[in-house]
């Protein structure tokens, strides 16, 4: 069954039911309470909701104890067809969708909404649509005109599901315990600073390196200033980078290093950032699905996605709880021997710790070299030992890099590449076409032309895999999520790593399921592969604590 929704003002709302191929099979229904209307509907039939834009309707449920099982975000749904059609930069709101339906100009996106917008309880005032289309009628034209490709039926339904686990993270929330958060500041720190002032322990910090280049003022937070100081001491530096300071003998390298590891703390998790993003015990983001180009999640503010190891001390369960953590090991080189089919290396994957067993395959049990191959391999990498290591692996596993090197020379002719699901990589830019199009009057190619176009290669040798690991991730939230025990709470996700948040006699009940997601998520998008991809979980009751 579909059901097609339109929130509107004051909790009320509209909805149609479709029939599978988008056209209405009833009229058009009003609910003075939309939530009680989706509560009723979801317990008789489970329907798949139609709807523009989970993040903008499923919060709104979510806060009236609504919880759906499955829907059809069209806007997720747009930009991946546009991506496989080379339109990546064209409006994928359902302003934009309808126009195209319609033959319209399509109007520009808008965004999502501001924090401190004027919201009512179901989300902005509706926007004009083209034609002066009704919302409710929108989407059946919409949801019909997304059928051209049924090859991405299973990338959408995964993206979907992936936008309500993004909401229903935001609703749980991370658990996080301020007074342990502000401990750790104090450690690392000293005490809340006054506004404008430095922390104490960062401002001895800048008072030592001060004093290491003979008393001169200089701005430890300014790179330039840096760079100025070492060449008044006679020394030579390119940047400020901390690489670049590693290398250098100098009395001032050793608390600039140091300030900068805690200055970084104080601006990207301070007390401003506690203000900001904590309350009610609970950390709550806001996840953008797929908002990295290869399907990977970003966030707004916050930076969900970045959490300091030091700071996973303040993730702390309730009383009561615990937090289940597992993260796929050492997922990408997977994902590659899955998608190329290369037997040998996908004998490898038969290990927990693939790069300790590539290492015994092929590199003299030397771990740390195996894996500087493997990430050349899928990141393009050829500079110090990267050349002659991808090369051994080149000749043990010549179809797995033949297979992201088939990738990179896609790229390279300014071609698109797929994931396993089907999302497609952007094409370049009109500039990157003119610089890459021809050779220059001598009838060379030249040098900036040859590297714009390594540099697209890369790109898309790595797309192909980060990509299809995000759709393995995707797959995988999407089942999880209908795996849980009831009172089991996603709360947390991270490219390869996920977060339960559940009472303790469920903890092996929500250990059972991320295994049997994991599973079904390989077989949804490799069938009978021989690949292994481990899903390791462990409950714990502090974050910290899982690694």
């Amino acid at each position: 069954m579909l059901v097609a929704l339109v929130p509107e003002a004051d909790g009320a709302g509209r909805w149609q039911e479709l029939r599978d191929d988008g056209t209405p099979a009833g009229p058009p229904m009003r609910a003075p309470s939309l939530a009680s209307a989706v509560a009723s509907l979801e317990r008789a039939h489970r329907p798949r909701w139609v709807w523009a834009d989970t993040s903008e309707v499923y919060p709104a449920l979510l806060r009236a104890g609504v919880r759906v099982d499955r829907c059809w975000d069209l806007h997720l749904t747009e930009a991946l067809l546009l991506g496989t059609e080379g339109r990546h930069r064209e409006p994928r709101e359902l302003p934009g969708a309808l126009a195209r339906v319609l033959g319209l100009p399509a109007p520009a996106d808008v965004g999502p909404p501001k924090k401190d917008d004027a919201l009512t309880l179901f989300g902005p005032e509706p926007v004009s649509l083209p034609g002066d289309t009704d919302t409710l009628a929108a989407l059946p034209l919409v949801f019909r005109a997304q059928q051209r490709n049924p090859a991405l039926g299973l990338l959408i339904a995964a993206e979907s599901a992936s936008a309500l686990v993004a909401a229903e993270m935001t609703h749980h929330g991370l658990p996080w315990r301020a007074d342990v958060h502000t401990r750790l500041l104090e450690e690392v720190l000293g005490p809340r600073p006054a506004p404008g002032a430095r922390p104490k322990l960062l401002q001895a910090l800048a008072d030592q390196i001060q004093e290491a280049f003979g008393g001169r003022e200089i701005n430890p937070d300014a790179p330039a200033s840096i760079v100025r100081a070492f060449s008044r001491a006679g020394v030579e530096v390119p940047s400020a980078r901390r690489w670049v300071l590693k290398n250098v003998d100098h009395p001032a390298v050793a608390p600039l290093l140091d300030y900068k590891e805690r200055a970084r703390l104080w601006v990207a998790h301070g007390w401003t950032w506690l203000d900001t993003w904590v309350s009610d015990g609970r950390f709550r983001p806001d996840y953008v699905v797929g908002g990295v180009v290869t399907g990977r999640w970003a966030s707004r503010g916050g930076a969900a996605l970045q959490i300091p190891r030091l700071m996973r001390q303040a993730v702390i369960a309730d009383d009561g709880w615990c937090l289940v953590a597992a993260d796929a090991s050492q997922l990408e080189p997977r994902i590659l021997a899955a998608l190329s089919g290369d037997e040998r290396l996908m004998e490898v994957c038969g290990d927990d710790d693939l790069y300790a067993a590539l290492a015994e395959d092929s590199f003299k049990g030397e771990r740390s070299r195996a894996k500087i191959a493997m990430l050349s391999a899928m990141y393009g990498g050829t500079s110090g030992e990267a050349g002659p290591l991808l090369a051994v692996l080149r000749k043990r596993f010549p179809i797995a890099v033949g297979y992201v090197e088939a990738a990179a020379q896609a790229g390279e002719q300014g071609r698109m590449v797929r994931t396993r699901l089907g999302r497609t990589s952007p094409t370049p830019s009109a500039a990157w076409q003119e610089l890459t199009g021809g050779a220059d009057d001598s009838g060379d190619v030249s040098r900036s032309s040859r590297q714009a176009a390594r540099n697209w290669g890369r790109f898309t040798r790595n797309f192909v895999v980060q990509g299809s690991a995000a759709d393995w991730t995707a797959a995988l939230l999407g089942v999880l999520r209908t795996r849980l025990p009831a009172d089991a709470h996603l709360v947390f996700f991270q490219h390869d790593e996920v977060l339960v948040h559940c009472p303790r006699e469920d903890a092996d009940a929500v250990v059972e399921a991320i295994a049997q997601a994991g599973r079904e998520a390989t077989r949804l998008l490799f069938g009978g592969t021989s690949v292994r991809f481990p899903m390791n979980a462990v409950p714990v009751t502090c974050y910290a604590d899982a690694k």
